[in-house]
C-alpha cells in the first residue's frame, strides 16, 4: 500500500513510501540567510517550471568559488559521506547516483524499504556523517543544514535529466573537465546516461 507523508518547515516535503527521490543536502552556513530568503520568496511565487530554474540558482550559489565552507573537499570527510550513503544501499535504498561536491551532496535513490521514511533515512545519513566529520575537524555543533531539497522523480525522462545534472555538477562548477575525473561521483551501471 502506498502511503503519503507531507510536512513543511521552510520548504514543503511530500514523501511516499516508495519511488525514486532526488535529494540535495548542504553544509550548514554554505548559503547566506539573505540569499536563501530571496530564493525562497521567488520559489513560493513561481510555478513548477520556474521552480526548477530557481533550484538551479540555488545550486549555482553552492557551486560558486567564493563559498568558503567546503569541508567536503577534505577526502576523509568525503569518504565518510560516501560511507554514510552506501551503508543503506541494498538495505533501505537502491543508490542510483550521487555526487559529493565541496559543500553539498546530490543523491538519487529508489526507496526499497517501505517501512523506512525518507526523513528517518536522511537523519541517519546526516547524523553519522556529521558526527564523524566533526571528529576530523575537531569541532562540535551543526555540520549539515537541517533541511534538504527533495523531489519525487515522476518519470523516466525526468530521471534521465536529474542523473545527467548530478553527474555533470563538478564539470559545471569548473572542478574537472570530465565527470569521470571527479572521484566522489557514483552512478549505478544500469543508469549511467553519459
Amino acid at each position: 500500500m502506498i502511503e503519503r507523508h507531507f510536512h513543511k518547515r521552510n520548504l514543503p516535503h511530500l514523501y511516499y513510501n516508495e519511488g525514486i527521490y532526488f535529494i540535495t543536502y548542504r553544509l550548514y552556513g554554505s548559503i547566506s540567510i539573505a540569499q536563501l530568503e530571496k530564493l525562497k520568496e521567488q520559489f513560493l511565487n513561481q510555478i513548477s517550471e520556474e521552480q526548477k530554474k530557481i533550484f538551479k540558482k540555488y545550486d549555482n550559489l553552492l557551486d560558486k568559488a567564493s563559498n568558503k565552507i567546503k569541508h567536503l573537499s577534505n577526502p576523509k570527510i568525503a569518504d565518510i559521506c560516501k560511507e554514510s550513503i552506501m551503508f543503506f544501499n541494498k538495505k533501505d535504498i537502491k543508490v542510483i547516483c550521487y555526487c559529493i561536491m565541496p559543500n553539498h551532496v546530490h543523491l538519487v535513490f529508489e526507496l526499497i524499504n517501505k517501512n523506512k521514511s525518507i526523513t528517518d533515512l536522511m537523519k541517519s545519513i546526516k547524523r553519522y556523517s556529521a558526527r564523524k566529520a566533526n571528529e576530523i575537524l575537531e569541532t562540535k555543533g551543526r555540520f549539515w543544514q537541517v533541511e534538504s531539497f527533495d523531489r519525487l522523480v515522476r518519470n523516466e525522462n525526468e530521471l534521465y535529466n536529474i542523473i545527467k545534472y548530478v553527474l555533470l555538477n563538478p564539470v559545471k562548477a569548473g572542478l574537472v573537465e570530465n565527470y569521470t575525473d571527479w572521484q566522489y561521483t557514483y552512478c549505478h551501471q544500469d543508469y549511467d546516461v553519459l
